[in-house]
C-alpha cells in the first residue's frame, strides 16, 4: 500500500499477556527500579499494602515486545526502509493499578500519520483492558522515517 493511501486509526494486531512475578522482577531489575524488593516478591508488596506484585511504570513495554506487534511487523506493514528508521518516543498512562496474575488484552493502532521536513513520522497506540473491560493502561509511541539524504 502506498504511503498516502493508509486510513488512520487502523488496528495493526490484538493480543493477550499474562503478567507474571518473574517478568515483573527482571524488568525492575533491568531498569534499575527504586524500592526493588516490592517488585521481587509478594509478601514485601503485601507489607506496602498491594494485593500483589505491582508492575513498575514503564512496564508497558515487556507485554508490547513479548506479544505485540514487533518492530519487524512495523517496518513491513508501513513498508518503511529499516537504516531510515528511528524511534521517537514512547510514553505510558496507567488508568488502573497492574498487579501479577492479571490477564491483559491488547489492541495496537495506528494512530497518526504525517509528512514533515522530509521525515514520515507514524504514530501508534496500545490499548490494554483486564478480563472485565476496564481500560488499565494506553502505550504512545512514536516511529520516524528519515527522508533519503537525511
Amino acid at each position: 500500500m502506498d504511503k498516502g493511501e493508509r486510513n488512520v486509526p487502523r488496528l495493526l494486531k490484538e493480543f493477550d499477556f499474562e503478567v507474571e512475578r518473574g517478568k515483573i522482577a527482571e524488568f525492575a531489575i533491568a531498569t534499575g527500579a527504586q524500592d526493588i524488593d516490592l517488585f521481587m516478591s509478594k509478601e514485601a508488596a503485601n507489607k506496602a499494602g498491594y494485593p500483589d506484585v505491582p508492575v513498575p511504570l514503564t512496564f508497558g513495554i515487556v507485554p508490547e515486545m513479548w506479544k505485540g506487534l514487533d518492530f519487524e511487523d512495523i517496518i513491513a506493514e508501513l513498508n518503511l526502509t529499516l537504516t531510515r528508521v528511528l524511534h521517537g518516543s514512547q510514553s505510558y498512562t496507567y488508568h488502573k493499578p497492574i498487579f501479577a496474575g492479571d490477564h491483559l488484552f491488547g489492541k495496537t493502532f495506528l494512530v497518526g500519520e504525517k509528512q514533515r521536513k522530509g521525515l514520515s513520522i507514524y504514530s501508534f497506540e496500545t490499548v490494554f483492558f483486564n478480563d472485565k473491560e476496564e481500560l488499565l493502561l494506553e502505550c504512545k509511541s512514536v516511529v520516524i522515517e528519515r527522508g533519503e539524504g537525511r
